[in-house]
């Protein structure tokens, strides 16, 4: 396998890529964003049994597979700083431009990123390029985004997403051959904390900490999250929100936006 040397992304961005500044947003993702067991093993037996892995858009090194060579490619310094330490460290590089050789790794996974790459169909070909093996894919449907009942308090937000994820098919038509796609089921006490994982735990968006780990409250005018929050936060007091939401709490699993999207090995 030739890896080559990449210092800075293609556009000149040392430190940070995509449409979100990770070296402002960053912190915590580590300790917000963990890998969650039940998602792991759907990302794991995707991959099969390959072992030798890229990991695009890397990150903290969520859902990395243990026991396995793992090539993390990460644009954010922040990010990079924040991969355990039993991780191998990531390298500064883009999805749009993968420092290796056409068929050098066994599979490619990309987790929860696709929507922060620059190109999206030129990413996910440079996936299909260099994995001989399956492309997994984690991500949202933006489609089924409204199915979520924070949609009803921050519209803004749902919009946002809407605009950043890439529609399924364009995922399917940028990797070709044999797709699958499987809508993921959330946990109720799912660890990984992006937004459709506190379904049943709506207190925990009023934490800022919590929110600062979801980036889409990034691409949301400040006054529209401070309605949202204070809408949210009057009803939590009240007990408007168990009356029109109260049974979310009971519900095991949530069947929302989330998939998993693999691509057969060419």
């Amino acid at each position: 396998m030739a890896l080559l040397s990449f210092g800075m992304d293609s556009r000149g961005h040392g430190e940070s890529a995509g449409d979100v500044n990770y070296e402002h947003r960053g912190a915590g993702y580590a300790v917000q964003r963990r890998t969650d067991p039940r998602i792991e093993a759907l990302v794991h037996g995707a991959l099969g049994d390959a072992r030798t892995i890229v990991n695009v858009g890397a990150g903290a090194g969520s859902y990395e597979p243990e026991g396995r060579h793992v090539i993390a490619i990460e644009p954010s310094r922040a990010m990079r700083a924040q991969r355990p330490a039993h991780r191998s460290p990531a390298i500064d590089g883009v999805a749009e431009n993968l420092p290796l050789d056409d068929a050098s790794v066994d599979a490619a996974m990309a987790m929860i990123t696709v929507h922060q790459w620059s190109d999206v169909r030129r990413g996910l070909t440079e996936l299909r390029r260099v994995a001989r093996g399956p492309v997994v894919i984690l991500t949202f449907d933006p489609d089924a985004l409204e199915r979520f009942w924070l949609a009803d308090y921050v519209p803004e937000l749902v919009a946002a997403e809407r605009r950043r994820f890439p529609s399924i098919e364009t995922i399917r038509s940028s990797l070709g051959g044999t797709i699958r796609v499987t809508v993921v089921p959330v946990p109720i006490d799912c660890v990984d904390g992006f937004t459709e994982a506190y379904y049943a735990r709506p207190e925990r968006f009023l934490e800022p900490t919590v929110r600062r780990s979801q980036s889409a409250w990034g691409f949301v005018a400040p006054d529209a999250v401070d309605r949202g929050i204070a809408e949210l936060t009057a009803d939590l007091d009240s007990g408007r929100w168990e009356r029109r939401y109260g049974e979310w709490r009971d519900k095991p699993t949530f069947e929302g936006s989330l998939r998993l999207v693999v691509a057969e090995g060419a």
